[in-house]
């Protein structure tokens, strides 16, 4: 998985521009302050304004894994945000990789 540190804007690099605008899917995963301050209900909502579906739930390590499906641009938006997540989120690291072959998604679900 690719990597970026939180808060220093690495996501929003060169890697991270859309080569057109077909579908993909990428997982991501956020470490840092991510639980515990509405960061699965953000990104949700913001899912929903971008069309871009898929999940994101909460894992064990304490940070936040999400697989988010759509138009390119609007997936790798959403990878931006999550550097800096909602308020009160302190993002450390933001982790991410295109997945090839994933079954299509409905909609986009907390999973808890």
């Amino acid at each position: 998985m690719k990597a970026a540190e939180g808060r220093t804007n690495q996501v929003n690099d060169k890697k991270l521009v859309p080569s057109g605008n077909g579908r993909v899917s990428y997982r991501i995963v956020i470490t840092g302050k991510v639980q515990g301050v509405s960061f699965r209900d953000f990104m949700r909502q913001r899912a929903m304004r971008h069309q871009v579906k898929g999940w994101v739930k909460n894992r064990r390590d304490g940070s936040v894994e999400a697989l988010m499906q759509g138009r390119e641009d609007r997936v790798l938006e959403m990878i931006r945000w999550a550097e800096f997540g909602p308020p009160g989120a302190s993002v450390r690291r933001v982790t991410y990789e295109r997945v090839e072959r994933y079954p299509p998604q409905a909609g986009f679900a907390v999973i808890s």
